[in-house]
């Protein structure tokens, strides 16, 4: 397959662990046969800081002519203390979703064996946890109108919702939990919400052509201590934006670090891929920064496209890693391991998955991968 790639590092340890993803996805072409063509672009600080525009029309044209995009991050201390701001990163990551109607973000939340100690969680309580967060991307709070009065002392931010917003994305989850555990929870304060009782109402309708998915309802703060409490009652979780923006960075404990969290955001013809974590600026340029999460989002990509044995053998090398412990220090604060190596690592690990339980891991470790 021949597919179009366009790469926004962004900033902080975008760029790094993005590097990593990409190291993945040229070691899959190599294995798999495939052809993906690469293409840089500015997004966040570094376009503003350069062009003045968090998302440059170049960096908007490149996205749009590409299969897919792969993203790294956007922020830094620069913008994010300063309340006076006009221009800030994020509104190059939010007008790049809009867009390219990015309606849909997927986020899975899965415990590996391997770390289950590491999680501040207790065994019993995150065993077994395997859920996948469906937030809407597009519309709520997060695009409302927004105000302050001229005195700077009264603002405002308004959450609007159509049906057709809600409709889109609820269909959407609705299609993944038939091939899981057939569970939908809906995550909103419709007891306050006027526009949680619009999602109530919508999802409710559409759950009548899906009879074989149970739906429930959770008010977003009981969502919260349930997610700590049992997480392990989720399946498929579907909710608003700003609800899925928090919900999901609380989801990320359960697995030990944010570090290993991917994210797939879907519209009806583009499609993006991004680790969930911020930009950690302050681990900048120091070889620390999990690059798992931008990986598996690489493999989310792959999936999308249809190309699941790819993906496999993507999650296999991750697991590999992860088995054998290396890691960044997010995940062991031992560990002599930096962003590169495990991307090294990982990259090298990837093989055919009918001869993945033959790979040599002691060359995989010197960075010479091997099948005997």
């Amino acid at each position: 397959m021949n597919l179009k790639i366009a790469l926004l590092g962004g900033d902080g340890v975008g760029p790094e662990v993005l590097a990593q993803a990409v190291k993945c996805l040229q070691s899959v072409e190599t294995t798999f046969n495939h052809h993906f063509t690469f293409s840089y672009a500015l997004v966040g600080a570094a376009a503003i800081d350069q062009t003045g525009n968090p998302l440059p029309d170049k960096t908007l044209e490149l996205c749009k002519n590409s299969d897919a995009v792969l993203f790294g991050a956007v922020g830094t201390p620069k913008y994010d203390n300063d309340p006076n701001a006009k221009i800030r990163p994020e509104d190059g990551l939010l007008k790049l979703r809009k867009e390219l109607t990015l309606f849909s973000n997927i986020r899975p939340v899965k415990v590996y064996t391997s770390l289950i100690d590491r999680s501040p969680l207790k065994k019993e309580i995150i065993s077994g946890v395997d859920l996948i967060i469906y937030r809407e991307l597009t519309g709520g709070i997060y695009f409302g109108e927004k105000k302050m009065n001229d005195a700077g002392t009264v603002a405002s931010d308004l959450c609007e919702y159509s049906e057709k917003e809600i409709g889109r994305i609820a269909h959407l989850a609705f299609k993944a939990a038939k091939n899981r555990k057939e569970k939908v929870t809906l995550i909103d304060k419709a007891n306050i919400l006027e526009s949680s009782r619009l999602w109530r109402k919508v999802v409710t309708k559409i759950s009548e052509s899906y009879p074989e998915v149970t739906l429930d309802f959770l008010f977003i703060d009981n969502a919260a201590m349930q997610m700590m409490l049992n997480p392990s009652q989720f399946d498929v979780i579907l909710t608003s934006n700003m609800f899925g923006d928090i919900i999901s960075e609380e989801a990320s404990v359960i697995s030990g670090s944010i570090g290993l969290l991917a994210s797939a955001s879907i519209g009806s013809e583009k499609a993006m891929f991004e680790p969930i974590h911020r930009s950690y600026a302050e681990a900048e340029g120091k070889d620390i920064a999990n690059p798992i999460a931008a990986i598996l989002s690489a493999a989310m990509l792959l999936e999308h496209f249809g190309l699941n044995e790819e993906a496999h053998s993507v999650h296999l090398a991750v697991e590999n890693a992860l088995n054998n412990n290396v890691v960044t220090p997010d995940l062991n604060p031992k560990s002599k391991f930096g962003t590169n190596y495990v991307g090294d690592y990982i990259a090298n690990s990837i093989v055919d998955t009918d001869d993945f339980l033959n790979l040599n891991d002691e060359n995989i470790g010197l960075g010479r991968s091997t099948i005997i």
